[in-house]
């Protein structure tokens, strides 16, 4: 890599730290120039900002009071146009939504991962030696955001990430799955053996659990589930030890518990920022599900394309668009009052990030349960309650409410563009299953993907890794396609491309890296865990 891209950056991360210390009563400021910062002069009063930078970055969000540092367009892009378009929680209107890889726009995230939020997690592991509950956590979060680095690009740097080398070897994917058990057994080891309840190096930065031990435990044993799942067609026999273990240990079981960052006046929440701002919106998708299901959360997320008539309509773009193909044709933007900027434009900093919602768990001990896993209780008691959970997290607390919801026997329906459109192939809804649970296993499993597909919402580089590998039929196909590559066509895309800048500055090492991934460089080459036909 070269110095552009060097994964051993500390003046930026130090940069960082002064954002985190300044917005935190404990931590009042770094008394050194943070561009002559060393890092022999990490101690452990620093592991708390370097630790609030890794969350931050490590969730592909950034600091517009951090100039030169990063920004909200990291999330934009990163997450915006990339996964989200993906998955059609959004319509982005950009080239990704043909599954195109256009404007170096894989790039983007790749760079803030590596010269921040990598340095940042560094930092703090070196900042918090002989610590060993800190270096638990730390251990917990460095799966975490790898993981979604790694289930996006297939192989990845990552055990000589942050080496102070110009060349970085990648690992592969399965290798980096085997070190995340590792770290997560040990983790685990330390954080049950220890009699703390808080880890107070940490605690006035971590923006997450203040520190908690316990809710750190579950996050990690959360994170062991979510791995499991991911290697079950690969490692059936692992996966099912590894998920059980995970839930006999305990997993996030409520909403209280769920994983979100508290965001602030200088650490906002990007997505409220971006979505209305840059012009994103409601899919067909994400229509033909909500709409269908008369789900009570699309009110929630989305707006009606007139707010101020008494039937509120509500129309997804189809992903997938040639330019100019909808012409002025309104569609549905985001709530700004729940997912926008709000009415004075500062939602983005107060509405916390999602993470890891307790929701997922429920729905994916139930497919556990249908995999003959012990997941401590039934598949259908499960589903339902991951359902509920989900429901109640966007402020759905009617009981009635959600019984209805859960017994709904109403499908799918055909979008509202379909209409006005009626060539463009959206007659054929993908899910034609109601909410109620079915008789077939077969169709439990999908109405599963596609509740957990809403419970994630909107955090979607784990929506797009569950759809891969599940290979439910939830969202349609794109309308039309700019990458004619094996794989790609109109279909779920199956992973990003490598950063052009490291064929130049890193070739032997991406070269390997191909070798690794076991096929050709390209979004539809499927990764390790990714073996459904």
């Amino acid at each position: 890599m070269n110095n552009k891209y060097k994964i051993k950056t500390i003046g930026v991360v130090m940069s960082m730290l002064a954002v985190f210390s300044s917005c935190t009563q404990d931590f009042d400021e770094i008394n050194t120039n943070k561009n002559t910062l060393t890092e022999d002069q990490l101690d452990q009063t620093l592991a708390g900002p370097a630790f609030a930078s890794a969350l931050y970055a490590g969730i592909h969000n950034g600091s517009y009071s951090s100039p030169g540092v990063d920004d909200q367009g990291t999330w934009g892009i990163a997450t915006g146009i990339l996964p989200s378009t993906f998955t059609q929680y959004l319509s982005c209107g950009y080239g990704t939504e043909r599954n195109a890889f256009v404007n170096g726009y894989e790039g983007r995230g790749w760079l803030r991962f590596y010269t921040v939020a990598v340095p940042a997690l560094n930092n703090a592991i070196k900042a918090s030696a002989g610590n060993a509950d800190a270096l638990a956590v730390l251990k917990i979060w460095k799966v975490f955001m790898f993981n979604q680095m790694v289930d996006a690009y297939g192989p990845i740097p990552y055990t000589e990430a942050g080496n102070n080398k110009e060349k970085v070897p990648y690992d592969s994917v399965q290798f980096i799955y085997e070190d995340f058990f590792k770290l997560l057994d040990e983790a685990s080891a330390t954080l049950n053996a220890t009699s703390a309840t808080t880890v107070a190096t940490l605690q006035p930065n971590d923006r997450v659990y203040s520190g908690n031990v316990a809710n750190w435990k579950r996050f990690g044993n959360s994170l062991r589930l979510r791995l499991a799942l991911r290697i079950s067609d690969i490692e059936p026999a692992k996966a099912k030890t590894q998920a059980e273990a995970a839930v006999a240990a305990g997993v996030i079981e409520t909403n209280e518990q769920s994983a979100t960052f508290k965001v602030s006046n200088i650490t906002p929440n990007n997505m409220n920022m971006i979505v209305n701002a840059w012009g994103y919106y409601m899919t067909a998708s994400m229509e033909s599900l909500l709409v269908g299901y008369d789900d009570p959360r699309l009110a929630k997320w989305f707006a009606p394309i007139d707010p101020a008539a008494t039937t509120k309509v509500y129309r997804g773009r189809p992903v997938g668009a040639l330019q100019g193909q909808f012409g002025t044709t309104t569609f549905s933007m985001f709530n700004n009052d729940v997912l926008g900027s709000g009415p004075n434009g500062t939602l983005s900093e107060t509405k916390n990030i999602e993470i890891f919602m307790a929701s997922e768990n429920y729905l994916s001990r139930a497919e556990g349960a249908l995999n003959g896993w012990n997941m401590n209780g039934t598949a259908q008691s499960l589903y339902e309650q991951g359902i509920a959970l989900s429901l109640r997290q966007w402020g759905i607390t009617d009981a009635n409410d959600i019984a209805d919801y859960i017994a709904g026997t109403s499908t799918p329906t055909v979008p509202n563009a379909a209409t006005l459109y009626p060539t463009i192939g959206l007659q054929t809804v993908p899910v034609t299953l109601p909410v109620a649970w079915d008789a077939s296993e077969a169709n439990q499993r999908t109405q599963i993907a596609v509740q957990k597909y809403l419970a994630i919402f909107p955090e979607s580089w784990e929506a797009w890794a569950d759809l891969r590998r599940s290979d439910a039929k939830v969202i349609y196909p794109i309308l039309n396609t700019d990458n004619v590559d094996p794989g790609v066509g109109k279909s779920l895309m199956k992973r990003v491309i490598f950063v052009t800048n490291e064929y130049s500055a890193n070739r032997d090492a991406v070269t390997d890296a191909i070798t690794k991934l076991g096929g050709p460089d390209s979004g539809g080459t499927k990764l390790w865990w990714d073996t459904k036909e």
